[in-house]
């Protein structure tokens, strides 16, 4: 890889270190949601939501459609959702071996 390729990559990379972004994309696998469900369903305000969503947008991350009134967001590829879980598992064992490691 090239610098410019590792760039990259940690600019995508860091869409995942947010909290929130990380409660977005987890709402959003499978079919998606319209801002208003998910400032629903996070609590955040509808700038915050859109905001996250404007910098997963630009990351390439979630894609969008207009359907009358309303924008539906979703994850642009199923790979984001397979790293999202791989991440997601890799911690959890992680976490699984310093608790097994301090308990014993």
């Amino acid at each position: 890889m090239d610098k410019e390729r590792y760039k990259n990559h940690s600019e995508v990379c860091k869409v995942f270190s947010n909290p929130a972004r990380l409660e977005i994309l987890d709402l959003l696998r499978g079919k998606g949601a319209s801002v208003s469900e998910l400032t629903r369903r996070t609590g955040l305000s509808q700038a915050n939501v859109s905001q996250h969503l404007s910098i997963m947008k630009s990351k390439g991350i979630v894609s969008y459609r207009r359907k009358g009134k309303n924008i539906y967001y979703a994850i642009s590829n199923p790979k984001v959702v397979k790293a999202f879980d791989l991440m997601r598992e890799a911690l959890v064992e992680n976490l699984g071996r310093r608790f097994m490691g301090m308990g014993g």
